[in-house]
C-alpha cells in the first residue's frame, strides 16, 4: 500500500468505522455497511494498494451488495421464517451479508484497530443471542432459538477470525 496517499488512509479509516458501527444493527446498519466497504475499495485503488488486494476489496463489496439487497427485498416481503409464509431456507440469501462483512474486516490488510473492534462486535452478538435465548428459551416452539443460535455462531465465527488475524499480524516482523 502507498503510504504517501493520506486521502487514501482517510476512506479506509472511515470506511472501516462504517462497517464496525453499521454491525451492531445489522438491519439498519446494513446502510452504514455498504457505503463503507465502498469506501475502503475507493481507498485501496487511490493507495494503489495491488491487483490482488483490489480484487479483494471488490469482491467483498459486491458479496455484501447481493447481501444487503436480499436483506432489504426478503423484509419488503415480509421477511421470512415464524408467520411470514416464508421458510427459514429463504435466510439463505442473506447470507453473503455476514460472509462479506467477516471477509471485510478480517481481510488481508486490514488495521488492527479493525480487527479489535470486529471482535468485540462478534462478542456483542455472542451477548445479544444469549440473551435472546434465555428470553425467548421460554417459549414453546423450538424454532424460537435459530435466530438467536444463528447469530451465536456468526459471533463465533467473527472473534475467531479477528483473532486468528490479529495472531498473524502479531507474528509478522516489522519492516
Amino acid at each position: 500500500m502507498d503510504e504517501d496517499q493520506p486521502g487514501s488512509r482517510i476512506l479506509i479509516i472511515i470506511g472501516n468505522l462504517a462497517m464496525l458501527l453499521g454491525a451492531i444493527d445489522p438491519m439498519e446498519g446494513s446502510l452504514l455497511i455498504l457505503p463503507g466497504s465502498l469506501l475502503v475499495v475507493i481507498g485501496a485503488w487511490l493507495a494503489q494498494s495491488g491487483a490482488r488486494l483490489l480484487a479483494y476489496r471488490v469482491w467483498v463489496f459486491i458479496v455484501i451488495a447481493v447481501g444487503v439487497a436480499a436483506l432489504w427485498w426478503l423484509s419488503l416481503l415480509g421477511g421470512f421464517g415464524g408467520l411470514s409464509g416464508r421458510s427459514w431456507w429463504w435466510g439463505c440469501l442473506v447470507l453473503p451479508y455476514p460472509l462479506g462483512w467477516l471477509m471485510g474486516i478480517c481481510g488481508p490488510e486490514t488495521p488492527r484497530w479493525a480487527l479489535w473492534g470486529g471482535a468485540i462486535v462478534g462478542l456483542w452478538y455472542l451477548a445479544v443471542s444469549a440473551i435472546s435465548v434465555l428470553k425467548l428459551g421460554q417459549a414453546n416452539s423450538a424454532m424460537s432459538n435459530v435466530p438467536a443460535l444463528i447469530l451465536a455462531a456468526v459471533g463465533i465465527l467473527v472473534v475467531t477470525g479477528c483473532i486468528y488475524r490479529l495472531r498473524g499480524s502479531a507474528m509478522t516482523p516489522a519492516a
